[in-house]
């Protein structure tokens, strides 16, 4: 019998292309922060030719330069003064992808002491239950994907992805740029 292979830190040259080719593949791979996360079942793609991403018009505050940074670095914003949102920086100025959903995996009583008494599934579904159930902050904008307290690793497994039109957003409402994991219940809204 073979052995059974870890999965692969994700290489930096992952997020080197655009945010509609990173936000496909995203799916599937795992993500840990200090230890904590699970499997990214949704996400979302943005570039600087969309009218609803943050990049849209160029680089005008301090609160999108990350986006405008190197690729493979974490773009960590307030969503209406309510909740923090996670995206992951791409190639292409301007581009990152908004980290929508996560089957949690690892650290899952870290997850409820922060996120209450939640159902598994709605754990880490929806980006602002996500950012509270990894406690990610604006500490982490900036910050490299490749290193602590962050960890990517592939997926090793061919998956099924489904896409659909993003949620939440009342401009680009058309572009096909939302990705899931098909049949997955941890997604914040069926496909």
């Amino acid at each position: 019998m073979a052995p059974v292979k870890s999965p692969s830190p994700l290489p930096r040259h992952f997020f080197e292309r655009d945010a509609v080719t990173v936000g496909r593949d995203i799916i599937g791979v795992t993500l840990l922060v200090h230890g904590v996360g699970g499997v990214i079942v949704e996400a979302e793609a943005y570039d600087q030719t969309d009218p609803a991403s943050h990049s849209y018009g160029g680089r005008q505050t301090p609160r999108n330069t990350s986006m405008f940074g190197p690729p493979a670095h974490a773009y960590v914003y307030r969503s209406y003064g309510v909740h923090w949102c996670l995206n992951f920086v791409c190639g292409g100025r301007g581009g990152a992808v908004l980290i929508r959903a996560l089957q949690p995996m690892a650290g899952m009583e870290h997850m409820f002491e922060r996120r209450g008494a939640v159902p598994e599934r709605r754990l880490c579904a929806g980006p602002g239950n996500l950012t509270q159930a990894l406690a990610i902050t604006g500490e982490l904008d900036g910050k490299p994907l490749n290193a602590p307290p962050f960890k990517l690793l592939a997926h090793a497994r061919e998956i099924e992805i489904v896409c659909g039109t993003r949620i939440g957003i009342t401009r680009g409402t058309e572009l096909p740029w939302r990705f899931g994991l098909a049949n997955s219940r941890f997604v914040s809204r069926g496909f």
